[in-house]
C-alpha cells in the first residue's frame, strides 16, 4: 500500500489529491484545508517518494496501487499524479467519480519522441543518483516552467529529504518517456472532468485544448488560473482551490 494521509471527513465527499515528480503528499499542504472543509482529502506518496520511498512499481501498477489507496472518489492529479490518475480513470473508470488534471499530459504519441524522452530522462536519473537529492531539486526547480513558483518551506524540505534512488527510479518507469500513450483512449472516458492550467503554461494550456477535443464522451471543462505557471496548486493556492471546490461541488450535487 502505498504511504497516505487522510484529512477532514465529516461524511462528505472523498478527493484523492496525487502529486508531481520530486514532491511528497507534503506539496499539498496549501490547498488541503480548503478541500478537506467539507470532504475527506487522502494524499498519497508515490513510489519513490516520501513515505512510499522504497516502493517500486511500473506506470500501470502504480496507476492501480493509487486507486487501492484511495477507493472510489474524485481524483486530483498533478503532472505525474496527473498522468496517472489518467490511467487509473481508464483502467479503472468504477472507482474515479470525478477526474481533475493539472498540468498533465496523456503521455507523447511520436515514437521517435518518446524515445528521446527515454534518454533525456536516462540521463537525469543518473544525475540524481550521481549529485544527490538537495542540489537535483533546487537545480529541476530552477527550470523556466516553474519561474513562477516559490517553494513552500515545507515543501521544499519534503522534496529534498526524499532519497536520490527512489527518484532516479521513479524518472526511469513512471517519466513520460515510459508511459503509454494515452491519447487514442480519452474518449472511453465518461466521469466530469477538469483540466486545470496556468494562465503562463502555454505549452501545457494548448495540451489541455487538446485533451478536451479528444474527450467526446464526458463533460469536460478547461480551467486557467491568472498568473500562474505549470504548478497552478502551488502558486495560486487560493484560486485554484476555488476552482477545483466549485467543479467538485457542482458535480457532487448534480
Amino acid at each position: 500500500m502505498l504511504h497516505r494521509e487522510t484529512d477532514g471527513g465529516d461524511g462528505g465527499s472523498r478527493v484523492v489529491l496525487v502529486h508531481g515528480f520530486t514532491q511528497t503528499l507534503r506539496s499539498w499542504d496549501g490547498v488541503t484545508p480548503g478541500l478537506a472543509a467539507h470532504r475527506e482529502v487522502v494524499r498519497v506518496d508515490l513510489p519513490g517518494h516520501g513515505g512510499s520511498a522504497d516502493i517500486r512499481l511500473g506506470f500501470v501498477e502504480t496507476a492501480a496501487a493509487v486507486g487501492r489507496a484511495g477507493g472510489r472518489a474524485s481524483y486530483v492529479g498533478y503532472s505525474l499524479g496527473g498522468r496517472l490518475c489518467l490511467r487509473l480513470a481508464l483502467d479503472h473508470p468504477e472507482l474515479v467519480d470525478a477526474l481533475v488534471l493539472v498540468g498533465a499530459s496523456p503521455g507523447l504519441g511520436d515514437p521517435a519522441a518518446r524515445t528521446e524522452r527515454r534518454r533525456a530522462d536516462e540521463s537525469l536519473a543518473v544525475r540524481i543518483e550521481s549529485e544527490g537529492t538537495p542540489a537535483f531539486v533546487d537545480r529541476w526547480l530552477r527550470q523556466p516552467m516553474f519561474a513562477h513558483l516559490q517553494p513552500s518551506p515545507s515543501d521544499l524540505a519534503a522534496r529534498r529529504a526524499n532519497a536520490p534512488e527512489g527518484l532516479a527510479v521513479a524518472l526511469r518507469v513512471l517519466g513520460t518517456g515510459a508511459q503509454e500513450p494515452l491519447w487514442d483512449r480519452l474518449g472511453e472516458l465518461a466521469m466530469p472532468v477538469q483540466l486545470v492550467v496556468g494562465e503562463a503554461d502555454a505549452k501545457f494550456d494548448a495540451i489541455a485544448r487538446d485533451m478536451a477535443t479528444g474527450m467526446t464522451s464526458s463533460p469536460v471543462e478547461v480551467v486557467t488560473i491568472p498568473g500562474a505557471g505549470h504548478a497552478a496548486h502551488l502558486e495560486r493556492p487560493r484560486e485554484w482551490t476555488a476552482a477545483v471546490t466549485a467543479f467538485l461541488d457542482h458535480r457532487h450535487a448534480s
